[in-house]
């Protein structure tokens, strides 16, 4: 994912941009050392008195965020499209799963925090789940909201302080989000923004007061993020790009999953680490699979995003079309054939289909981060899932197949974080997520989630 500061940032401040529209919306300064210091401070102190807030008192916080963005859902998804162009319905789609979030959390985060009993020869042993302090999160433009609140929701929950470095472009989410949690009731310091460059964080990573480091973005930053956290000997947590496949075998039911497999690469103008980047399809089924899907395709509807009837929206910058671009004539250049799309207007990028499709081009090899769907044939079922796994990344794979019993065989052979049969690979608050390879590590969301930054301690008493 692609973590490249989008908004201009230019005499100590960020503008934000409307990528369908090019309107300036906002701009804004950026925090001094001064502010960074003082904000740093107030999360660390206040992290000594809310580890002691009990956790029935924190997961009636979370009922109280709920209602707060219930409340406030249209502006929140408004602001939303306004800065990254997903469609309005998404907007508000993305804030109810919000929702959803803080409902899990409130419901089950004190079975998962509560001390875990281990029989041994003391008289009593547990494991203690005790929070680690003020947590750093680098986060990404394309789910806005969704994006820094499943790390913000359990990290909090758990104990810890939260301080949040948001993508540029998004700086209003990132200022929104914070008031969320102040309406909600949260003290002061246990939810904070910071606007600032590259170095500033480089620098709070670096600072005694944070603990930890969570971010989702590209490779490239991770790594960047992961070797300032490792000279610091701080835990990180990283969620980085995906390439995922979306296996289709000869029984795939079509009529029923096709609205599906379409959406889990067009969703969002394809701007998601987990959309299907690279679409394997079995020969008997091929011809078929390709009609379908050229149809579904053209069916999506550009437009204003603001507008309940447009399905589909322009990229949150031009030099995200760009970069497509380029992807796309770089594997045309290497035998790709275009079947449809492929046209550029500014930041906009009609969805577009390739097919002769090697391992060897970008469009296969690369994350594709827009509305790109190469299709690849191949022979049977066995040759399918090797070329899925022919991947540097591990985020997920999606199998489409009448034989749950077949793609249950071959669950082992996929190293990614996800497997799905007959669905797209989605983040659920009751299942962990994350990636393997260069798709990062460590797990968000569920049980494990709210135990990543959480120091695990051993108890032993005798009496």
């Amino acid at each position: 994912m692609n973590l490249t500061l989008i908004a201009s940032i230019m005499n100590n401040s960020i503008k934000t941009v409307n990528p369908f529209n090019n309107k300036v919306i906002k701009e804004y300064q950026l925090h001094t050392s001064e502010d960074l210091t003082n904000i740093l401070n107030t999360a660390d102190k206040r992290f000594y008195e809310w580890r002691q807030t009990s956790i029935k008192q924190r997961c009636r916080l979370l009922l109280n965020l709920a209602q707060v963005m219930d409340d406030d859902t249209q502006e929140l998804a408004e602001l939303i499209t306004q800065e990254m162009g997903k469609p309005i319905t998404q907007s508000i789609a993305e804030i109810e799963k919000c929702i959803t979030l803080c409902d899990f959390y409130a419901t089950n985060a004190d079975d998962f925090l509560a001390d875990e009993l281990i029989e041994t020869e003391a008289t009593e042993s547990f494991i203690s789940y005790d929070p680690l302090g003020t947590i750093l999160a680098i986060m990404p433009w394309n789910y806005p909201f969704w994006q820094v609140m499943r790390f913000a929701i359990p990290t909090l929950t758990a104990g810890n302080t939260a301080i949040l470095k948001h993508a540029g472009n998004v700086t209003g989410c990132g200022l929104a989000i914070e008031k969320l949690f102040e309406k909600a009731g949260y003290p002061k310091g246990c939810f904070s923004t910071i606007l600032a460059g590259h170095d500033a964080v480089e620098k709070l990573i670096s600072n005694d007061l944070i603990k930890a480091v969570t971010l989702t973005g590209s490779e490239k930053a991770g790594k960047k993020i992961a070797e300032t956290a490792g000279r610091n000997l701080k835990k990180t947590v990283l969620e980085l790009g995906g390439n995922n496949a979306c296996i289709v075998l000869d029984d795939a039911d079509l009529d029923k999953y096709m609205d599906t497999i379409v959406n889990a690469r067009m969703q969002n103008a394809g701007q998601s680490c987990i959309a299907a980047k690279r679409f394997i399809v079995t020969e008997a089924i091929y011809e078929d699979f390709l009609k379908r899907f050229k149809e579904k395709v053209a069916e999506l509807l550009h437009g204003d995003p603001m507008k309940e009837e447009t399905t589909f929206g322009s990229l949150a910058k031009k030099d995200f079309a760009d970069t497509l671009k380029k992807q796309i004539e770089d594997s045309v250049a290497l035998g790709a054939t275009v079947i449809t799309g492929n046209n550029q207007n500014k930041s906009y990028f009609e969805p577009t289909i390739l097919t002769n499709i090697t391992k060897d081009m970008p469009v296969f090899k690369e994350e594709t981060f827009g509305p790109i769907a190469p299709i690849m044939k191949v022979k049977n079922t066995k040759e399918a899932f090797k070329v899925a796994s022919e991947s540097r990344y591990g985020l997920g794979t999606m199998v489409f197949t009448k034989s749950i019993e077949t793609a249950q065989d071959y669950i082992s052979t996929i190293d990614d974080g996800s497997y799905f049969i007959n669905e797209l690979v989605k983040s659920d608050s009751r299942l962990p997520f994350g990636g393997t390879k260069a798709s990062g590590y460590g797990r968000e969301l569920s049980k494990e989630g709210i135990h990543e930054f959480v120091n695990k301690k051993t108890v032993f008493i005798n009496h």
